[in-house]
């Protein structure tokens, strides 16, 4: 959607369906011209197609007088058909402006969506599923589109054609118009009965949709280790069986839907019976003439449409508001980073980070992960270790603003990030994490993600530096070699080296490796860490590693237990003083000796 369209503000709390209608409005407003133009168009086909009853009267009523000549009959069927031309031509101004439009608002609501989701943070994206957003974006955003198409054209239509009939009926007989809208009541306590249980199952149903989705998505990501515990049987079974609580649901939202449409067609048939047995009545009473009882029933049959389609858009709309209801509650998501009233501007260049008194806690756990953290890093090489679960993910997902700091403080060159604009933080920050991402794309590609239009020098430079070049080189196609999804054409310390030569490229001031070359043997992360110096002389960087002998070069070294950092010092002052740090140098080297 263009950022000059007004949205309603996601964040105040909507309780029902009319207010989540409101998400919708705007984009009305942006296309109002299309819809008035599809509207005019539909309301034109609506109009001439009540002229044609009243051609149709004139013909039978000369006809029965014997008034009638074969030019003035053919004059009437000109006029039909030219209406029939018309109503054609104003038909496709219709279907293309609002079907059209609907389109649109499909779009446009997408984008919304995606780049509202691309503001939120990590913990969000803990507590929904892919497969949840997923179906959001798909079957959700279907369900609005068909609403806001053929749903509100169907409305339109069904109210407009139904006044129109209405009137022409009660203009030829006021008497037997009421007979014809006597069974009509049934119908509106029918469709306010099964509403809500449209509403209800269509939830149900998207929320399988959501679950199926995700289970998908899951199982083709795991496939290789589906293959390697023989999983396919079990996966199987279990994808039928949400597969069948899927249809399950379905059936019974078909159910409340299959009832509406056929007891609209009853109840319109019905009508048509008592019009049959009273209008016919009238015609032979001579009430009314031959002709007025031809025009009537064509203008009942018109109505019979507003009527069978109460259901099929009561249907539309339902699965609409409740997909849209869903969509809200996305939208309602607000970042958990608050945006400083006044930020202060970022420092190009990072020459120190500070850390003070520093505590964190994951949401929903009381137990803290980090405990008064405090230290001071400057550019160069930071190394940091630690038994499994001392914090240092936690350590390395706040500084890379991952998380908020809402207890102690992480300065930037004496400046508090808590000051500072979240975005332009970021733009300063190189995270090479644990799990590595990379894309379904080539290996230029994925690397010149880093910095948007590098040459391939500067490309195979960083690729040297994170020793993967000579690996590159022999790819069947080299840098263009497509690495498949999720890098599953690569091991994983190429995925890893790929990553960092990302990290490097991107020439940022703060650059952050948790545990990221763990996938290659010792010898190369030594040769890495090595090679990465020139690129990082004037930069903050900050390694997690559990293999100490490569972090021997790091100019400063930290060690961690239980969310606290214990000892501080260079290579040397921590084998004096820091046993763990010993233990398990000596036993990491030895063990080198040994393979």
């Amino acid at each position: 959607m263009q950022q000059e369209t007004e949205k309603p503000e996601p964040g105040q709390k909507m309780d029902n369906s009319w207010q989540a209608i409101r998400l919708v409005f705007p984009f009305f407003r942006q296309y109002k011209l299309r819809l008035a133009l599809g509207f005019l168009s539909l309301l034109a086909v609506n109009g001439l197609q009540l002229v044609i009853p009243r051609i149709i009267k004139h013909a039978v009523d000369s006809l029965q007088s014997a008034e009638v000549s074969q030019a003035s009959l053919l004059r009437y069927g000109i006029m039909i058909f030219g209406l029939a031309v018309c109503i054609a031509v104003f038909r496709f101004g219709w279907r293309f402006m609002i079907l059209g439009f609907s389109r649109h608002l499909e779009k446009d609501f997408r984008n919304w969506l995606f780049s509202h989701l691309l503001t939120l943070d990590r913990i969000f994206f803990q507590r929904k599923t892919t497969g949840e957003i997923m179906a959001l974006a798909t079957n959700d955003l279907a369900a609005v589109q068909l609403a806001g198409g053929m749903g509100l054209v169907a409305f339109v239509d069904a109210f407009v054609l139904s006044i129109a009939a209405l009137s022409f009926m009660a203009y030829i007989h006021p008497g037997l118009t009421l007979i014809a809208i006597v069974p009509m009541p049934l119908l509106a306590l029918l469709t306010r009965f099964l509403s809500g249980r449209l509403h209800r199952y269509f939830r149900k149903v998207q929320e399988q949709f959501s679950k199926l989705t995700e289970f998908a998505r899951t199982s083709i990501n795991s496939i290789r280790m589906i293959k390697v515990y023989t999983l396919e049987e079990n996966q199987t079974g279990r994808f039928d069986a949400m597969g069948k609580e899927y249809v399950s649901d379905n059936l019974r939202l078909a159910r409340v839907h299959g009832t509406l449409f056929p007891v609209s067609g009853f109840i319109a048939n019905s009508s048509m019976l008592l019009v049959l047995l009273f209008g016919g009545r009238l015609t032979i009473n001579g009430s009314i003439t031959i002709g007025d009882f031809v025009a009537f029933t064509s203008y009942l049959f018109m109505l019979t449409w507003p009527m069978m389609a109460l259901g099929w858009v009561t249907n539309l709309f339902q699965r609409g508001v409740t997909s849209l209801q869903r969509i809200q509650d996305i939208l309602e998501e607000r970042p958990v980073f608050a945006a400083p009233s006044n930020p202060q501007h970022v420092p190009e260049k990072i020459s120190s980070i500070t850390v003070a008194n520093l505590a964190f806690s994951y949401p929903g756990q009381h137990d803290r992960v980090l405990d008064d953290v405090s230290m001071d890093v400057q550019q160069g090489i930071l190394g940091i270790v630690g038994k499994t679960g001392s914090g240092k993910t936690t350590l390395c997902h706040l500084l890379a603003r991952l998380y908020p700091v809402e207890t102690g403080a992480v300065l930037w060159n004496g400046i508090d990030v808590n000051n500072l604009d979240l975005t332009e933080v970021r733009k300063r920050i190189a995270l090479v994490p644990q799990d590595i991402t990379v894309f379904s794309d080539t290996v230029r590609v994925n690397i010149a993600m880093g910095k948007p239009g590098a040459s391939q020098e500067e490309i195979e430079a960083v690729a040297r530096a994170a020793a993967i070049h000579a690996e590159i080189d022999v790819l069947p196609e080299g840098y263009a070699t497509r690495i498949g999804e999720k890098g599953v054409k690569l091991s994983g310390g190429q995925r890893q080296r790929i990553a960092l030569a990302r990290a490097l490229l991107s020439d940022r001031p703060v650059i952050i490796i948790d545990d990221g070359l763990s996938a290659v043997d010792i010898e190369t992360e030594h040769e890495i860490i090595r090679s990465i110096r020139p690129f990082i002389k004037d930069r903050v960087c900050i390694i997690v590693s559990h293999r100490l002998a490569p972090l021997a070069q790091a100019d400063q070294l930290i060690v961690m237990e239980k969310g606290k950092i214990v000892t501080r010092g260079d290579h040397e002052y921590l084998l004096r003083e820091n046993k763990f740090y010993a233990t398990i140098y000596e036993y990491q080297t030895s063990r080198m000796g040994k393979d």
